[in-house]
């Protein structure tokens, strides 16, 4: 045991001696290598003397501490909480300021800009603002684009007003180039929000940036076109059940998927086709299957297909979104998403869960059994989701840009954000606004889904502009029939004239309360003002010199009651296309169709004199003030766009207002000015709204007996038998 102990030490020493030995001659066959890496000269001290702090300096105050976090705040971990500075924001007055335009701006750009500077929220003083847009184009940052900015940073970090991106929004559809197509955009967007198409989630901030859809230069500006969904036949019967036409890159990012989509085609119910013949070397670059490709290709038009299939491919291209996405929701085709890592637009507040199929590109063989596995019942609800989505946030650069805008203010202010609801049912978070309730049962639209009844009293609103109320006036006369009623619960006169009101004791024998207002804002939209006298979700909105009775307001409100998001009243109004002067005409005379109901003798809910207040553009406001004979037609507009319902009229009359007891007309309905000036506001309004949101219908209400020969104490509403119609 001893000898071995020995030979092992022995061995041992021996290695030693050998490593030493040979490690010598290492040493001096390389030590000027060595000298080199050891030279320290060049090398730069892990501290510069003048940041050296002595003993004295070493404390630092926690508040110089959180400056420093901030200062030093990594962009990839901003939050509202610390890339924002929301004391620029005031909860009453949210403004928008965007900056003078700098250098060519693409017309997409004009349109974002354009919304903005048109919206409530717009601020011509920057020290107003809570939000900040730049006036240089930032959508296209493919240094290969013909609208790419090269001085871009340069531009932006001049501006006294950039302050490292604080309370900055930047959109961006387009970023990176071939072949990486990487997401940066060429400058360092500080502490900005991006507002970015395509955006990977792996570089998206939650609660911090807004994925924002890919559209294209031709999206519309406002309004935008309606969806194609025209019938919710069920069980669903379309001819295609997967469909797809579009580019195939025979390399590089995005290829991998496209490429393998040839395997799923099968020519009868899946259309799955290519092409690769497109870009300037596609030439160079064909493989064998291009040519067949081509010929398939060519077989189907690609309306056609969208429109005749149920299901929609939506693949990656160079980057993970595409047009083909929002095509998709337009054509009521069902998206089926292949895109790993896409952080889908307003992801933030959409539940795309109801509205899409997600695929995954590394299974794209199961792809078939994954859309023939959803059910009918599936299906239908998909489509329509489809449709209001489309509809309600994509279908233009203006609801994208204030989708956009709303879910920034909702953040600012969490206790009067919107809940998940208000943006995923009709009519979506750009209506429901939550300054008017936080208790969804308090908006018109959502009484049926909750099966809730609306209250059941009124408050007559009554716009007066003459200054004697006697007996025999027509003022005096409706208020008395007005209060006659025993639905009513009190009655708000709008007092816009400059003499006194007359006392209490020269209007009706109180019944209920009459309150007197006498606004400081002399303009005929104030009889939309949402007043705090107003109780009722109903409102009876009457001009001074209307002729109603008492069972013609009971019998309306009754409807009413049962259509409470519509409006329900007297007075047709309808409006048709000009083929000869090429734009709307507006018309009052008595046909088998209207699409307005005045507002001088019409129910609505009070939500919509919130919405005319604080919703509508101030230019539409300002132009129905200035005419003072246009907002009716506006309420209309807005009803019917909130709703995409015609309103309800209910049984006729041939006169609705009393000019016997002043000898003339207090109104001008019947002069070619009062025309010519609602004709030219119908137009206005169809270009600020960016459609026609007014529809034709042929429906009117009567009660069940109205002019059925039985005996009239048989019928509920007796006195509307006895009226002029």
């Amino acid at each position: 045991m001893q000898a071995k102990k020995r030979y092992f030490l022995v061995l041992t020493s021996c290695v030693i001696l050998l490593l030493l030995y040979f490690g010598s001659f290492l040493l001096k066959d390389h030590g000027d290598l060595l000298a080199k890496f050891m030279v320290t000269p060049n090398l730069h001290s892990f501290y510069d003397a003048e940041d050296f702090h002595y003993e004295e300096d070493i404390f630092v105050s926690p508040q110089q501490r959180r400056e420093d976090r901030k200062a030093f705040i990594k962009t990839e971990l901003c939050r509202m909480e610390t890339c924002f500075d929301l004391s620029k924001c005031s909860k009453k007055d949210f403004k928008i300021y965007t900056y003078p335009v700098e250098a060519k701006v693409s017309t997409s750009y004009q349109k974002i800009l354009r919304t903005l500077q048109q919206s409530r929220y717009y601020t011509t003083d920057p020290e107003k603002a809570c939000i900040f847009v730049l006036g240089l184009d930032t959508l296209d940052r493919d240094v290969l684009s013909p609208e790419y900015i090269k001085n871009a940073e340069t531009l932006i970090y001049s501006n006294k007003l950039w302050n490292n991106g604080i309370n900055h929004v930047i959109f961006n559809l387009y970023s990176g180039t071939f072949p990486d197509y990487t997401e940066d955009l060429g400058f360092d967007i500080g502490q900005a929000i991006l507002a970015k198409a395509s955006i990977s989630e792996s570089n998206f901030r939650p609660g911090f940036d807004i994925a924002i859809p890919l559209f294209p230069k031709n999206h519309p500006g406002k309004g935008g076109e309606k969806g194609y969904l025209t019938t919710n036949n069920f069980p669903l019967a379309k001819k295609y059940l997967l469909v797809f036409k579009g580019k195939r890159y025979l390399y590089g990012i995005g290829s991998d998927t496209r490429n393998s989509l040839y395997h799923l085609h099968n020519g009868r119910d899946i259309i799955l086709v290519t092409t690769c013949k497109h870009g300037k070397n596609w030439m160079k670059n064909k493989d064998g299957r291009c040519d067949s490709d081509q010929a398939e290709f060519e077989k189907f038009d690609y309306q056609v297909l969208m429109l005749n299939s149920t299901f929609c491919l939506v693949p990656r291209g160079r980057r993970l979104g595409s047009f083909r996405f929002l095509e998709a929701l337009q054509y009521a085709c069902i998206p089926v998403l292949l895109s790993n890592g896409w952080e889908l637009p307003f992801s933030e507040i959409i539940d795309w869960n109801k509205a899409v199929v997600w695929g995954d590109e590394r299974l794209l063989l199961q792809m078939p059994n994954v859309v023939r596995s959803v059910g009918n019942p599936e299906i239908l609800a998909l489509r329509q989701q489809d449709q209001y989505l489309w509809d309600t946030y994509f279908s233009s650069v203006d609801k994208i840009v204030m989708t956009t805008v709303e879910i920034i203010k909702d953040r600012i202010d969490r206790r009067l954000s919107r809940s998940s609801y208000h943006w995923n049912f009709p009519p979506g978070g750009l209506i429901s606004r939550p300054e008017y309730s936080e208790n969804l049962r308090d908006f018109p639209f959502y009484l049926n889904a909750f099966n809730v009844h609306p209250s059941t009293a009124f408050t007559a609103v009554i716009y007066a502009t003459s200054s004697v109320v006697t007996v025999s006036s027509p003022l005096y006369k409706l208020v008395k029939n007005v209060v006659s009623s025993k639905h009513v619960d009190k009655v708000v006169v709008i007092w816009m004239s400059e003499k006194s009101a007359p006392p209490r004791n020269k209007w009706p024998s109180p019944r209920v309360p009459i309150i007197m207002i006498k606004p400081q804002n002399k303009t005929i939209s104030m009889r939309f003002y949402p007043h705090v006298a107003i109780e009722t979700d109903a409102v009876l909105g009457l001009d001074e010199d209307v002729i109603l009775t008492t069972d013609e307001v009971d019998f309306a409100f009754s409807v009413w009651k049962s259509f409470p998001d519509r409006l329900v009243g007297y007075p047709a109004r309808n409006h048709y296309w000009n083929d000869a002067q090429g734009q709307w005409g507006y018309s009052s005379k008595w046909t088998n169709e209207y699409s307005m109901v005045l507002t001088g003798a019409a129910f609505y809910h009070r939500f919509y004199h919130h919405l005319y207040t604080h919703h509508i553009s101030p230019a539409l406001i300002h132009l129905a003030n200035n005419y003072s004979n246009c907002e009716d037609i506006l309420m209309n507009f807005l009803v019917s766009h909130v709703t995409k319902l015609p309103p309800i009229k209910v049984s006729q009359r041939r006169r609705y207002k009393d000019t016997a007891a002043t000898g003339k007309q207090v109104t001008s309905w019947g002069s070619s000015t009062h025309f010519s000036q609602r004709q030219t506001c119908v137009n206005a309004f169809v270009e600020d709204f960016g459609y026609m949101p007014l529809l034709r219908t042929r429906t009117r209400f009567d009660p069940v007996l109205f002019k059925d020969h039985v005996a009239i104490f048989r019928k509920k509403y007796k006195q509307i038998e006895l009226v002029d119609s």
